[in-house]
């Protein structure tokens, strides 16, 4: 099994127990540090989803968790397809903020989360991608409910790890962390966010 985009190993973690050989790839070699750190038995390897450096026909399974929005969809599609055994199966994951939860939604505009480019992938016709790489079967999708409670120190450490937020300058980091957090302002803890979880998945046609 390979896990696209792995960073530091959150989702990657939850592939082990499986059973199944794990290969994780990632190009930011910190985070690869990091998971090859905290995550036991998998095999940690630098590079792309567009350049994936592994053989032909080599893995049963390719999973995208929080990720396949960054990808040149085109490009790391035929190298998923490359990759696969015939039959294979392709998964990609996001865990969307419930936006129908008040705070949540006003979280989200403090954040300024809809402007953020990639931050479209939730309005994305992910079937319609996939198709277009014609070496799949039709993509299928269920979405799950999830929440995860956190104290203002977690709910802040949330808001620094979304990507282009952790990416920003220090100054201006802080700025928009504390406009986040602004929407939680008088709230009593444990804070409780809500996620939708988007599930995808196809197979490599045979």
């Amino acid at each position: 099994m390979l896990d696209l985009a792995a960073g530091t190993g959150k989702f990657t973690a939850l592939l082990v127990p499986t059973g199944a050989d794990t290969v994780a790839v990632e190009p930011v070699k910190e985070m690869g540090d990091e998971l090859r750190a905290s995550v036991a038995g998998v095999e940690v390897l630098e590079g792309t989803a567009e350049a994936i450096p592994l053989p032909d026909a080599s893995v049963d399974a390719v999973t995208a968790a929080q990720a396949f929005h960054w990808f040149d969809a085109e490009a790391a599609l035929a190298e998923v397809a490359r990759v696969l055994k015939s039959g294979g199966g392709l998964a990609m994951v996001w865990n969307r903020r419930d936006e129908s939860v008040s705070w949540v939604k006003r979280m989200n505009e403090n954040i300024r989360w809809h402007e953020f480019r990639f931050g479209a992938y939730d309005r994305t016709d992910w079937a319609s991608v996939v198709a277009d790489a014609a070496q799949f079967t039709p993509l299928q999708s269920r979405t799950f409910r999830y929440e995860q409670t956190l104290d203002r120190e977690g709910l802040e450490a949330r808001l620094r790890s979304v990507s282009y937020i952790a990416a920003m300058e220090p100054a201006e980091r802080d700025e928009v962390v504390a406009l986040g957090m602004s929407a939680v302002e008088g709230m009593q803890e444990p804070f409780v966010l809500p996620y939708n979880t988007l599930v995808f998945w196809c197979s490599k046609r045979s």
